[in-house]
């Protein structure tokens, strides 16, 4: 392992009323990949933000390449050849990919000052080459794939000689194939020298990638570890302070009677002819690549975008469901993927998320009965744990996992029968994982039946009793639980033959 070209000592950040980092030490070696692990709240997004000189530690040293240095903001950060890609990448959709790389970065010829677009074409496809992917410097970003996205930012990243090069969750919206190539491409840019601090709540992600891992909690350095010598109990164990015994909770349930089939769904352009059956106390999950349909299919069900042709019965009535009103008033839930955009109001308070989608229980004569709606969303506040000051509390100062529990009870406030949860603990910390799991788990005891779409392997085969893999708009595979392994979905996800 090389030379470390960044040591953070003792690092301290404070807030008013809150210590983010407290002491914290981390360093980074010539060529190698740095995971940085945490619970949400635990320090890391400070911790980036004080290397890319967006914050300034109030005690401490910053070590970079044998020499103290303070970074006052990021673009003397970025001069020192530090760079981040976060989790979305900053993008410009309607612009070319090379306008995207050289955003404010123009390259311009006296005496008029007439941009080089030829010249800078010709850097973007070397950069391009050197990363190995194949994109069209020329073509309009609206339409790429999250994996080139993800390239963009990276020569971006490369454009600016960046040495050090931080990657938060740069997984999370990439399909198993994208993030494999991701990986040959950080592997690559290791053995010309970069440094990478990679940040990532999946665990399995972290053997596959890293070298060394450090692991943050509650703001305090917690430890650093050679990845090759620990493993993900004894890193969860680290990050939550202590054992997990169970990430996935599976309540044996028996399964009841159909409460929800489907019959040759079809929206044109999305998916088509998907036909299967959920029952009371079952969790189906629904597996495949990002694309393959399986939030298309959920949104139909729920009738945000209702499918052209097929047909829906519940609890053995044949239904049309034509917007997410008739879904509700069906005992139909929908936990969409990206709950910060269509989940949740942020800048609302917590029981005003809560009791949104139910506000007409509380209506008396064209006024709302206060004292009832605060005693529902209290009682859903305290069902799912909630960590918050209080109800009034605006939903976008919790973390991630409190996010998910408000968008959680603010569905189980309808009383569904039927709950679909899209990619439910995506983006959230070990900790909160679990506490979802165990929430689907107690669901299922009271007869709750629910799809669960996830791109998470470990996800999928730990908490489905029967599992659904789509490929390309299509049903490829269904299988019982016991009959299902990694290796049969992910043939069936790619449609490997």
């Amino acid at each position: 392992m090389g030379e470390f070209v960044l040591k953070l000592k003792e690092i301290v950040k404070t807030f008013p009323g809150v210590t983010a980092l407290n002491g914290v030490n981390f360093d980074l070696r010539d060529g190698e990949v740095h995971a940085l692990l945490g619970e949400n709240g635990a320090g890391k997004s400070t911790l980036i933000k004080i290397i890319t000189g967006v914050y300034q530690p109030d005690s401490g040293e910053i070590i970079l390449m044998n020499k103290t240095v303070k970074f006052v903001n990021p673009v003397i950060a970025q001069r020192h050849g530090i760079s981040a890609i976060y989790q979305e990448p900053i993008i410009f959709p309607d612009l070319s990919v090379t306008e995207n790389i050289f955003i404010n970065r123009h390259e311009v010829g006296a005496p008029l000052g007439q941009i080089k677009w030829g010249q800078m074409h010709e850097k973007s496809k070397k950069i391009f080459d050197l990363l190995g992917v194949d994109i069209n410097p020329r073509s309009e970003v609206r339409g790429l794939s999250g994996g080139k996205q993800q390239m963009i930012g990276i020569a971006r990243a490369l454009l600016m000689d960046a040495k050090i090069l931080i990657m938060d969750e740069p997984t999370a919206a990439l399909s198993l194939h994208e993030t494999d190539e991701l990986f040959e491409i950080v592997r690559r840019l290791c053995k010309e020298g970069t440094s990478v601090i990679f940040v990532s709540h999946r665990l399995e992600e972290i053997s596959k990638i890293a070298d060394r891992v450090t692991v943050l909690r509650d703001g305090n350095y917690v430890g650093t570890r050679k990845v090759s010598d620990v493993s993900s109990d004894e890193l969860i164990q680290m990050m939550v302070g202590r054992k997990i015994k169970n990430l996935f909770p599976k309540v044996d349930v028996k399964i009841g009677r159909e409460v929800l089939r489907v019959d040759r769904l079809t929206k044109i352009g999305k998916f088509s002819d998907i036909s299967f059956s959920l029952h009371s106390g079952e969790i189906l999950g629904f597996s495949g690549l990002i694309g393959a349909g399986r939030t298309d299919v959920a949104k139909a069900i729920f009738g945000v975008e209702p499918a052209d042709s097929g047909k829906i019965w519940v609890n053995d009535e044949e239904v049309i469901i034509d917007s997410p009103r008739r879904a509700m008033e069906l005992g139909i839930a929908y936990l969409p993927e990206d709950r910060q955009q269509y989940g949740l109001l942020l800048p609302m308070t917590i029981a005003r998320n809560i009791t949104l989608p139910i506000l007409d229980k509380f209506a008396r004569m064209g006024w709302i009965d206060s004292s009832s709606e605060l005693e529902t969303a209290k009682n859903f506040f305290d069902l799912m744990k909630i960590h918050a000051e209080s109800v009034w509390q605006k939903v976008n100062q919790l973390s991630g996992g409190n996010q998910q529990r408000v968008v959680l009870a603010k569905w189980l406030a309808i009383e569904p029968k039927i709950l679909i949860l899209d990619e439910p603990t995506k983006g959230i910390d070990v900790g909160a994982k679990a506490s979802v799991h165990k929430f689907m788990g107690e669901m299922t005891s009271k007869g709750i039946a629910i799809i669960m779409i996830s791109s998470e392997l470990p996800e999928i085969l730990g908490m489905s009793d029967n599992i659904v893999v789509m490929h390309e708009g299509r049903v490829m595979k269904y299988y019982e639980r016991l009959a299902a392994t990694q290796e049969k979905i992910l043939s069936a996800a790619i449609n490997s033959r």
